[in-house]
């Protein structure tokens, strides 16, 4: 049997293998209260993150050197960037039109991202008003040269549909 880590709100996952030989089976053990950092191996990167993207992918690009501190992780406000342009996007498209970030909801990253590994976001229109509307946006990190994903970062992003001069126009109903 073997233990691995996650982050916070999900299980704590198993791996039984089986005499025969057969593949590996997950169990849930508990819910951590909070993620343990570390060098987490490939087997428990398998382990640790049953949790699925939701939305539409929105952006996907590679992390490069020139994206890093000094430690070498990528920096958190590079994939904060990426975030808020593919919540651009996806507000571009509902609101058929222009729009700006006004507010972003708490930040918590989840795992570092590393050069090489590919960046996910993925969009979920929340809640439309007037001129104004919340997408539900998630960073996944595809590690490098492997098709393991692990959630980096998530939150909720405000934006408001805007006119040419830039103020606020009404969002078109959906249609």
């Amino acid at each position: 049997m073997q233990k691995a880590r996650c982050e916070p709100g999900l299980f704590l996952w198993t791996r039984r293998d089986d005499e025969a030989g057969n593949a590996p089976t997950l169990f849930p053990l508990r819910a951590p209260s909070r993620y343990a950092w570390g060098s987490p191996t490939v087997d428990d990167r398998l382990m640790t993150n049953p949790v699925q993207p939701h939305g539409q992918l929105t952006v996907r690009t590679i992390a490069m050197p020139a994206d890093t501190n000094a430690n070498g992780d990528i920096f958190g406000g590079w994939v904060m960037s990426q975030m808020d342009q593919a919540g651009g996007i996806a507000g571009v498209e509902r609101a058929q039109g222009r729009v700006v970030t006004v507010k972003v909801d708490a930040m918590t990253f989840l795992a570092p991202m590393k050069v090489g590994d590919v960046l996910e976001v993925y969009t979920e229109v929340e809640r439309i008003g007037r001129t104004s509307m919340q997408i539900q946006i998630e960073a996944f990190a595809q590690r490098f040269q492997t098709t393991l994903r692990e959630k980096v970062t998530f939150a909720t992003f405000t934006f408001v549909a805007v006119d040419d001069k830039g103020r606020p126009r009404p969002i078109p109903q959906a249609g």
